[in-house]
């Protein structure tokens, strides 16, 4: 995702981002690994282009300067297009882990899947951004991993205790 515009706003104590789709982000400098202060006050915020445009740089008064990425902005408010894709790479992750395991043969994994070895490469793949949750999740239970999906701590689902069809 490509910032826009990046604005330091004193009165909030935060950056305010703008993304090309036009959504605004508060992203206080409580955050901040370098954070600005009374007397060492941010000078100057730009978007880094050496970063791709996917981070910007500020600068306090000391000269002292660092970069923020779009993805710590995104993981900080929670933004739920970040958050899905997050799990998705995730869960792609630990697919790719179970398989390399080989705890199930990679025939007999093909067989429950119903698909063949080149839709298995695309799906353990952590850069192939089309492959769904659903998909991800099918893979594991073949892989003979194990699910928790837990919602503020209350689990909602553990796969030993779905019935065998």
């Amino acid at each position: 995702m490509k910032i826009r515009t990046v604005k330091a706003n004193n009165k909030k104590h935060a950056f305010e981002v703008t993304v090309f789709n036009g959504q605004m982000f508060d992203f206080p400098y409580s955050q901040l690994t370098l954070k600005p202060s009374s007397t060492n006050r941010i000078r100057e915020v730009a978007i880094d282009s050496e970063l791709g445009k996917e981070a910007f740089t500020y600068t306090l008064e000391s000269g002292d300067c660092d970069s923020v990425h779009i993805d710590h902005v995104l993981h900080f408010v929670n933004e739920p297009e970040y958050v899905h894709e997050l799990l998705r790479h995730n869960l792609s992750l630990t697919a790719n882990r179970l398989v390399a395991e080989g705890n199930v043969a990679k025939k007999e994994l093909l067989r429950r899947l119903k698909t063949s070895p080149s839709q298995l490469d695309r799906l353990i793949d952590p850069s192939n951004t089309k492959t769904s949750i659903g998909k991800l999740l099918t893979l594991i239970v073949a892989c003979e991993g194990k699910i928790d999906f837990s919602v503020d701590g209350e689990s909602i689902l553990r796969n030993e205790e779905l019935e065998p069809a």
